[in-house]
């Protein structure tokens, strides 16, 4: 009897693992489609990700570059390290504007960043984490002294 008890739990072990591995290979999965990368401007000129991957970049909306064409929208985003053309088809944020934070999804698509989706930064103090970090590391960033 206690030899049938040892094997009933080590097969109740077993199927744990099994289960435990299904469901991480399943998450695994699922996540690949959702997860999109930071990069800053002057990682995507240094490093260029392929034309089917999907990330985001931020950084500053270089002034004097906006153009706005019915929906086709194009600027140029930087870091003050370098700079990236972006494409976007759609309707901008209302705070969206030149030399303002903005992050942007998409992939990158013969140098130019085409993108599906633009945030903006959503009061004067607000500048999201990654792009305030990429700026900081190019020595642009100048936080608000008010």
């Amino acid at each position: 009897m206690a030899g049938l008890k040892k094997k009933r739990r080590i097969q109740l072990i077993v199927a744990g693992f099994v289960f435990m591995a299904a469901a991480g290979t399943l998450m695994g999965f699922a996540f690949q489609d959702g997860i999109e990368f930071f990069r800053s401007p002057a990682q995507v000129a240094e490093n260029p990700p392929g034309s089917s991957e999907v990330f985001r970049i931020g950084g500053l909306v270089e002034t004097d570059t906006l153009v706005k064409v019915g929906t086709d929208i194009r600027f140029v985003v930087t870091d003050g390290g370098a700079s990236i053309p972006v494409m976007f088809k759609g309707i901008l944020p209302d705070l969206f504007d030149e030399g303002q934070g903005m992050i942007a999804t998409g992939k990158l698509i013969d140098g130019t960043f085409v993108a599906s989706e633009i945030l903006a930064k959503h009061d004067e103090e607000y500048l999201p984490k990654e792009v305030a970090d990429a700026l900081k590391a190019q020595g642009v960033y100048k936080p608000s002294t008010e």
